[in-house]
C-alpha cells in the first residue's frame, strides 16, 4: 500500500530474540487502577499543548497524579541492562549538546543491547518516568501485532467494522485496519497542535456517549476527504480507533494486554502507566508513561523482533515505509504507526521531544524524553537524527 498524497502539516511533526517466547509463560504483571486526586481540566483551552514550560516539566514525570489510566507492574524477571564500551568522544560530545539545546530530559544508546550512553537532565532521574505522547502509537502497533499473532484479529486487511460494529455508517465505513494503521484511511483531521479548536485538542474532551467509546463519538463527526488507501493524513485518533480495536478483539484493556505482551517479555523494570479517556479506554495514541531505560528496552524488543509475541517479520513490515513521502521528503515516510527513515532506520517519535530511534544495520538504540519549549520542532527533530547519524556512523 502506497499513499500518494501528504498532510504537510503531519511531515513538519516530523539478550537473544528467543528469549521472549520464554518469558511469555510467565503470569503477566498486574495491573490497577489509578485516579487522580484532583484531576486536571480537559477544557481545549487548558490542553497540555498550551502549558507553561515548568507546569509541563512538572506534569510530564507524574502524569498519574493528573489523569486517570491503569498502572502496570515491572516485569517478574526485568531485563538486564548492562554496560557496553563508553560511546566514542565526538559522538558523546555531540549527545550533550543535543541535551543541552534541546531540553532534553534523559538520553540512552544502547549498542548490542548494552547501554553506551545514559545521561539525565532537567532534575530528572534514572528511577523516574516520564509521558511518552505519540510514541505510544508504535506500543498499540506491536499490540496490534500482538493480536493478530494470538488469532484476535484476522489480519490488516479485516475491516474495521466487522471489529467495531458502531464504526459502520461514519466515515470509517469501508476502511480497514491496515488502513487505519497507516493512517491512509482518507479521512479528514486537523492535528494542529497550536489550535485549540482543532480536532487534535477536542477529541478527548467530546461529551461521552454512555456505551459508546469516546474514540467511536469523535469518529462519528468526521467526514471523508479521499478514497481509503490514498491518502495519508497524521491523525491521533486513528492510533485511539486501533487501540480500541486491540481492546474490542482481546476483551483486555491496552495496559493489560501490554503487561502481557510488551512489559512482561520486554523486562521492564519500572513498568508502566497508560491513560484514560473519559470513557475507561486506554489511550492508544498517547499518553504511557516510563523510565527512560524501559523505553529503551521497548526499542531493544522491537530490534530483535519480538518472538512470539508478534507474527514473523511484523517490524521489518511496520518499521517499512508503507506510505512513501516522496520527493518532498526523501528517504522518509510511515509505516504500521512508525516513522521511517533514510537507511532502513525507523522509530517512534511524541511531541515536545520524546523518541526511540532502531537502526538495525547497526544493533542501536537511541531513546530520548524532553520538554521542547513546542509541540513540535523540525529543528529539533533533525538534530536529533543527526545524532542518531553520528552515533550509526561511529558504531563498531
Amino acid at each position: 500500500m502506497r499513499a500518494i498524497l501528504v498532510s504537510t502539516l503531519a511531515l513538519a511533526l516530523a539478550g537473544c530474540a528467543g528469549s521472549y517466547a520464554e518469558t511469555a509463560a510467565l503470569p503477566p504483571p498486574a495491573v490497577t487502577q489509578s485516579m487522580p486526586e484532583t484531576p486536571a481540566s480537559l477544557d481545549p483551552s487548558d490542553s497540555v499543548l498550551f502549558w507553561s514550560d515548568d507546569r509541563r516539566s512538572a506534569a510530564f514525570r507524574d502524569m498519574e497524579s493528573l489523569f486517570p489510566g491503569l498502572e502496570v507492574a515491572a516485569a517478574n524477571e526485568p531485563r538486564a541492562m548492562d554496560d557496553g564500551a563508553a560511546l566514542d568522544t565526538a559522538s558523546a560530545e555531540q549527545a550533550r549538546q543535543f541535551m543541552a539545546n534541546t531540553a532534553v530530559a534523559g538520553l540512552m544508546v544502547l549498542k548490542d543491547g548494552k547501554v553506551v550512553f545514559e545521561e539525565y537532565g532537567l532534575g530528572f532521574d534514572a528511577d523516574q518516568r516520564w509521558t511518552s505522547f505519540s510514541v505510544a502509537k508504535s506500543f498499540t502497533s506491536t499490540l496490534l501485532g500482538a493480536a493478530i499473532a494470538d488469532g484476535y484479529i484476522a489480519g490488516v486487511d479485516q475491516p474495521v467494522t466487522e471489529i467495531i460494529p458502531a464504526l459502520a455508517g461514519t466515515a470509517y465505513d469501508g476502511v480497514s485496519v491496515g488502513q487505519i494503521a497507516s493512517m491512509t484511511s482518507g479521512v479528514a483531521w486537523n492535528e494542529d497542535y497550536t489550535d485549540p479548536d482543532s480536532d487534535v485538542a477536542k477529541m478527548l474532551a467530546i461529551t461521552p456517549v454512555e456505551g459508546e467509546s469516546q474514540a467511536v463519538t469523535y469518529a462519528r463527526t468526521l467526514k471523508r476527504e479521499a478514497p481509503a488507501g490514498e491518502k495519508w493524513v497524521y491523525k491521533t485518533l486513528e492510533t485511539n480507533l486501533l487501540g480500541l480495536i486491540v481492546e474490542e478483539a482481546t476483551g483486555k484493556s491496552l495496559a493489560a494486554y501490554a503487561a502481557e505482551k510488551i512489559v512482561e517479555p520486554a523486562g521492564f523494570e519500572g513498568g508502566l502507566f497508560w491513560m484514560q479517556d473519559l470513557t475507561g479506554g486506554n489511550i492508544g495514541g498517547c499518553c504511557l508513561s516510563l523510565r527512560l531505560s524501559d523505553y529503551a528496552r521497548f526499542g531493544q524488543f522491537v530490534l530483535e523482533g519480538g518472538d512470539g509475541v508478534v507474527p514473523e517479520g511484523w517490524f521489518a513490515k511496520a518499521g517499512s515505509p508503507l506510505v512513501d513521502f516522496g520527493p518532498q521528503a526523501p528517504g522518509y515516510g510511515y509505516g504500521y504507526q512508525w516513522w521511517t527513515y533514510p537507511g532502513g532506520t525507523y522509530g517512534a517519535q511524541g511531541i515536545f521531544g520524546q523518541a526511540i530511534t532502531i537502526v538495525p544495520r547497526k544493533n542501536l538504540v537511541v531513546a530520548a524524553v524532553s520538554n521542547w519549549p513546542t509541540a513540535t520542532s523540525s529543528n529539533n527533530r533533525a538534530a536529533f537524527q543527526a545524532l542518531v547519524r553520528q552515533i550509526a556512523m561511529n558504531a563498531e
